[in-house]
């Protein structure tokens, strides 16, 4: 009989090294086969992990799990939607373990937003390596905090996700773990994906919880949903881990909050927190399909006449990158309504006066707002001087070059502030799912705020401007609406019905008495004649 001395990888008797026969019996052969049929039964049977409270015990799997092995073993592409702690990363690793095991000559890269991170993932593999019986193991060449090699030629390989990550390699299946959470994901998964896709057969298994809306995770999970990919989702759900019930959410909600509760286990898309318009209002706005597109333009009203309409408009470079956009707002509604957009990334700022002189002239001679900024002050020439266009924001008409407005630090603070109030008190009625999406990922950095990485906030900064005009005296004139009002007349009500009643004087009998009124009208004389 061979012993574990004589076979031990690197004085490990606990790992099988590379080159040693070892004689199967009938058993351990009818073993290796269920194994090699079944991953759930192999880490079931076999596997073993770290509990937090019990230490090493065997990986007694959820039903979920034993699905979601069989998810992983049928499906090339899967992404998997999990709320936290349910165990999603430990059954992957498990998976992986089983795959390289019975699938020889295979590479799998592990990838986390952490390089340690996806060390830490290949250390439990090695946990789970070293406590499986000899018969089941391949046989190690290497073993290290980076990598593991068997006998059977195939190998794990850690790394942190970067856009260098494995280029160059060839990979069979690739984890990334938590991939909502990485930085730079639109670059990485760009370079990444050509690896995998270059075979017939490689895998890709993809986890993480949601970390809110516009990142690649996101996208890759609703096409996965709405079946416009080739990804296969599976979702695992606070109620699907045992132990979990009612009355757990209900104390998990109290030493926490609902909110943080939604993000953590609720597999809800929200914001990530630090998003300028609220998880509850994003989840509240609903896109609509516009009746009418043309030339990148989007409707979704026809103008009604008397309406006045304001037309805010950001100007790009037309190079492929931010986009020139311009939003119409109805201001003759209440609330004031999105009807029409225009988002263009290749518009030269040459051309874009024609297609906002257009629109502005169908919607009743809209009045126009030109971010003036860079290639703004282009569009703001040629719609003022060119098309004579003159119902359009003037900064200072004693200034030159001040047709449109500046988006200085200020301006943007004022708007930023003033589109939370409109959209959050449901004042300004977003129909346009770009604009939705913008809202998103429209986030805070340092003092201010703007898209998160690789998204887009061109939109939204119509909206900025939009909001912030409309606290100027110009907005006043233009459409007679208060807006202290129209923003805080409930607060202002709310704030003078709670102020204290006071006295005042009246004569009685030609002495002063002192009275006061009551909430209920009720006269109370609190201070009599001496």
């Amino acid at each position: 009989m061979i012993t574990n001395e004589k076979t031990s990888y690197l004085g490990n008797p606990q790992v099988k090294r590379d080159g040693v026969e070892a004689q199967f019996t009938l058993e351990e052969i009818k073993e290796y086969k269920k194994c090699m049929q079944d991953p759930a039964y192999f880490a079931r049977t076999y596997v073993k992990i770290i509990s937090l409270d019990e230490g090493l015990v065997p990986f007694n799997l959820y039903d979920y799990q034993e699905n979601m092995f069989n998810h992983f073993n049928d499906n090339r592409f899967s992404i998997v939607l999990a709320c936290r702690q349910s165990g999603k990363s430990i059954s992957s690793v498990a998976y992986l373990l089983w795959f390289t095991i019975f699938n020889p000559e295979k590479t799998i890269a592990i990838l986390a937003n952490k390089g340690a991170t996806a060390r830490e993932m290949l250390a439990r593999v090695t946990l789970m390596l070293e406590n499986l019986p000899f018969f089941l193991q391949p046989g190690c060449k290497a073993l290290n905090k980076g990598s593991i090699e068997f006998s059977n030629n195939s190998k794990i390989i850690a790394a942190a996700t970067s856009g260098s990550s494995i280029r160059g390699l060839s990979i069979n299946l690739l984890f990334l773990d938590e991939f909502a959470f990485i930085d730079n994901d639109a670059t990485f998964y760009t370079s990444t994906y050509p690896v995998v896709s270059s075979g017939k057969d490689t895998k890709i298994i993809i986890t993480s919880t949601a970390n809110g809306i516009g990142n690649v995770y996101h996208k890759l999970w609703e096409g996965a949903v709405t079946k416009t990919n080739e990804f296969k989702p599976f979702r695992v759900d606070w109620w699907d881990v045992p132990g979990r019930d009612e009355k757990w959410k209900e104390q998990t909600i109290n030493n926490t909050s609902q909110i943080q509760f939604d993000q953590e286990f609720g597999n809800t898309f929200q914001g990530r927190g630090n998003s300028l318009i609220s998880a509850e209002c994003l989840l509240a706005q609903k896109a609509q399909d516009p009746i009418y597109t043309q030339e990148n333009t989007y409707v979704y009203e026809r103008p009604i006449a008397g309406h006045n309409y304001i037309m805010c408009v950001d100007v790009a470079k037309g190079r492929g990158q931010d986009y020139s956009t311009f939003n119409i707002i109805d201001t003759s509604t209440n609330p004031f309504k999105q009807v029409a957009t225009f988002r263009d990334n290749n518009l030269s700022a040459l051309l874009f006066p024609d297609i906002i002189y257009k629109y502005a002239m169908i919607y009743n001679e809209a009045y126009i707002i030109v971010e003036s900024n860079d290639q703004g002050a282009v569009v703001c020439n040629g719609l003022y001087y060119d098309l004579e266009y003159e119902n359009l924001f003037v900064e200072s008409t004693i200034k030159a070059g001040a047709i449109g407005a500046t988006m200085t630090k200020r301006v943007k603070r004022i708007g930023c502030s003033t589109l939370k109030d409109f959209v959050e008190q449901k004042k300004l009625h977003i129909v346009d799912a770009n604009t939705i999406m913008e809202m998103s990922t429209f986030e805070a950095k340092g003092n201010s705020f703007q898209a998160s990485g690789g998204n887009h906030d061109d939109l939204v900064m119509n909206l900025v401007m939009f909001a912030w005009f409309a606290t100027t005296d110009i907005f006043n004139g233009i459409t007679d609406i208060n807006m202290k009002n129209m923003l805080y007349q409930e607060q202002l009500q709310a704030i003078q019905d709670d102020l204290l009643p006071f006295g005042f004087i009246v004569k009685a009998e030609e002495e002063e008495v002192v009275v006061e009124v009551d909430n209920n009208g009720e006269q109370w004389i609190v201070e009599e004649p001496m």
